[in-house]
């Protein structure tokens, strides 16, 4: 099959590689017809990922159809269509029981759990295509994938509902859906979204669906900014690039601050000015790991016992992070990868009612073969990119 494989920093190549098989009674193969360039996918790409090898297939937003089932697995026929979350879990441990699938504790096998508990400390679940520390599996980048515990990670989709709708119930509509959740909105209060990315649209729109009287979308792409505001009367933008954030937030809330800040950014923040100069050159040289231009800015504009809620992927190391700030503020921090399980049904009934409809972040849709410039233009934002969708059968 042909597949989008991982040779260094800034080289991906569409190769041809062996087919994937069942390894594992609970194991499902699907037939990949719709897959996405994720913004996390970028952090692979510039090479911020470690533990990647040469070859390895990458993407974790994908979808298709069965092509076949291992002998345990009870949910799944052949023919059914599917969406497939990012994490991997088994649905039987401590984490999975309480929802908390992305820190499932028996995806990831050892040795790679061993690798990512010296770091972390412990574990959490495996991700499809998102190096050896994340389990090693082979992503969905490809014309086929293998599922592990495929009766508990995929959703099955109804007809009359087109791929264009339901891809992203794999990853970014869960996750911008989640970060919205973690700033516990209540009636009247400010959301500030750093990022308009296609993460950052989601926490956008789902603040407003969770009852924020007002988004403030920060950005420097204007029509990122542009896709932002026409998604209501209630969104506001900040270019910040024209205007100094802090000051425009300040001025927005009266001075009090946003009642949360929502990071959908992560851990490569375009910084302005001597601070993101010194975290390029600290980054470069690798006395950190992440660029958290973005979270401090969140910590000090966020309102006095508010919360900061983080989407974007952090990997490793910050420095110069004002904790004085979000202690003394008394300041609620949440964050995490998303339990998309979680999400899959509540979300599939709003795009099924019409509530939501994912599709319209999508500006690109490309052939698997040129997915190394899908990810270029999405990496420079050339040509108004917003978001890529790769076919992997398109004839």
């Amino acid at each position: 099959m042909k597949a989008v494989c991982w040779h260094g920093a800034m080289d991906m190549r569409v190769e041809t590689v062996p087919d994937p098989k069942i390894l594992n009674p609970q194991d499902a193969i699907i037939k990949i017809t719709s897959t996405a360039i994720c913004g996390s996918d970028l952090h692979i790409y510039n090479g911020f990922i470690p533990t990647m090898q040469s070859g390895d297939i990458i993407g974790h937003e994908f979808m298709g159809e069965v092509v076949e089932t291992g002998s345990e697995v009870k949910k799944l026929r052949k023919g059914d269509r599917v969406v497939v979350p990012f994490p991997i879990s088994c649905g039987q441990c401590f984490f999975c029981q309480r929802d908390l699938w992305s820190l499932c504790d028996n995806s990831n096998p050892n040795p790679n759990a061993g690798m990512i508990e010296k770091l972390y400390g412990h574990s959490p679940a495996a991700l499809y295509g998102y190096s050896h520390l994340f389990g090693g599996y082979a992503g969905g980048q490809a014309e086929y994938a293998r599922v592990p515990f495929a009766d508990v990670g995929p959703i099955k989709i109804p007809e009359g509902l087109r791929d264009d709708q339901v891809l992203f119930l794999s990853d970014i509509l869960p996750t911008g859906y989640m970060a919205a959740e973690n700033c516990n909105i209540q009636p009247g209060d400010i959301v500030a979204v750093w990022g308009c990315g296609p993460v950052g649209q989601f926490a956008i729109q789902s603040a407003l669906l969770l009852g924020a009287e007002r988004v403030i979308a920060i950005d420097r792409i204007p029509e990122r900014l542009n896709l932002a505001q026409q998604l209501s009367d209630r969104v506001q933008i900040v270019n910040y690039e024209e205007i100094e954030t802090g000051e425009a937030l300040k001025e927005m809330t009266g001075g009090r601050g946003p009642d949360a800040c929502l990071d959908a950014v992560g851990l490569e923040a375009h910084g302005m000015g001597l601070e993101g100069f010194y975290d390029k050159v600290k980054q470069t040289v690798r006395l950190e790991t992440d660029r958290p231009n973005v979270l401090r800015q969140a910590i000090v504009a966020c309102r006095k016992g508010g919360t900061v809620s983080l989407a974007g992927v952090y990997g490793g190391f910050l420095d110069k992070i004002p904790m004085g700030a979000a202690f003394n503020k008394g300041l609620t921090l949440k964050m995490g990868q998303t339990h998309v399980h979680k999400y899959l049904q509540p979300l599939l009934n709003r795009i099924q009612t019409g509530e939501i409809d994912p599709s319209y972040i999508i500006t690109h849709r490309l052939p698997l073969e040129e997915a190394p410039h899908g990810y270029d233009i999405f990496k420079h934002k050339k040509d108004n990119c917003v978001k890529v969708v790769l076919k992997p059968h398109m004839s």
